[in-house]
């Protein structure tokens, strides 16, 4: 390569990725769609590599696409990370602050911390991203995390904000018509609700739980707040946080003295953020409600 390649090309190349086509990556990014073939062209010229093939579905990915995939990805999140600082430099709490969180803490515990942070800083924008995918908070592809495990990396600050607990539980009209199980081996009778997919995070959790398989589950799915939605229809017994049952009297917990265990909750975000007001007041408010939350 004898010069530099431009941001917008992989901008471009991770639109194609994405949404299949040249056209339909020309309408994600507002461009047009001779526009896009052309960044892909000076890709591929540039590296000397094929990056798609055409097939009858779209555009799919070459070996050398699928390489490329998460550099240019480290790359949008930097580019999107300086765009929330630039965003916010020389204001006290204004600007973009983007979160991770799980799947429920996202939607069942941070929305009414979020809301409080708005009316008391109205000039900050927030951005949550529920996922349970871990993003990476040295690729700046969030400012803020709240996990359910210690980080590991020296360049973020943690703080603990507690246990969360988690145990097996059922609404009371599915113990109601099916019987409440007594011991382990009654679970065999009834209608689990669990995970699709294996994590690190469910083999580790499987070791507790002996028997606690993919195989074992009549409804499977690897969204918490769909397990979570499924529990509270009624549909069987599976596992949620007992601060979140709490919430409703018709939500039961099973065989506690056989399946409760706790995570520990963190907030972090990066070290190089800690001066920034926007991320700290955000920060703070995360930490209080988290705390009040594994109360």
């Amino acid at each position: 390569m004898t010069k530099s390649i431009g941001w917008e090309l992989y901008r471009s190349f991770l639109a194609v990725l994405t949404h299949g086509s040249l056209s339909a990556a020309a309408r994600a990014l507002g461009i047009t769609q001779p526009t896009v073939g052309r960044h892909i062209a000076e890709l591929e010229a540039s590296f000397k590599q094929t990056l798609f093939t055409r097939s009858r579905t779209g555009l799919m990915p070459t070996e050398a696409a699928l390489t490329l995939r998460s550099y240019a990805e480290a790359m949008r999140s930097n580019a999107a990370a300086l765009e929330r600082a630039m965003a916010g430099h020389g204001q006290t709490t204004g600007g973009t602050v983007r979160i991770t969180a799980s799947e429920v803490i996202g939607v069942e515990v941070l929305p009414t911390a979020l809301a409080q942070l708005r009316r008391a800083h109205s000039q900050l924008t927030i951005e949550l991203v529920a996922t349970n995918r871990v993003q990476d908070l040295l690729q700046r592809e969030a400012d803020i995390a709240v996990r359910m495990t210690p980080p590991k990396q020296e360049q973020l600050i943690a703080r603990g904000v507690g246990h969360v607990k988690v145990g097996l539980h059922a609404h009371a009209d599915y113990l109601q018509q099916y019987g409440t199980p007594k011991v382990p081996a009654d679970l065999a009778q009834h209608t689990l609700i669990g995970f699709d997919s294996e994590t690190p995070f469910i083999r580790a959790a499987s070791k507790r739980m002996p028997g606690w398989t993919r195989e074992g589950f009549a409804l499977r799915s690897d969204s918490d707040m769909a397990q979570l939605a499924l529990i509270r229809a009624g549909a069987g017994i599976g596992f949620c946080q007992s601060a979140l049952a709490r919430r409703s009297a018709s939500l039961v917990q099973v065989l506690p003295e056989h399946f409760t265990f706790e995570l520990d909750a963190w907030v972090t975000m990066h070290e190089d953020l800690r001066n920034s007001p926007r991320c700290r007041v955000v920060f703070d408010a995360l930490v209080q409600c988290l705390l009040a939350h594994t109360a």
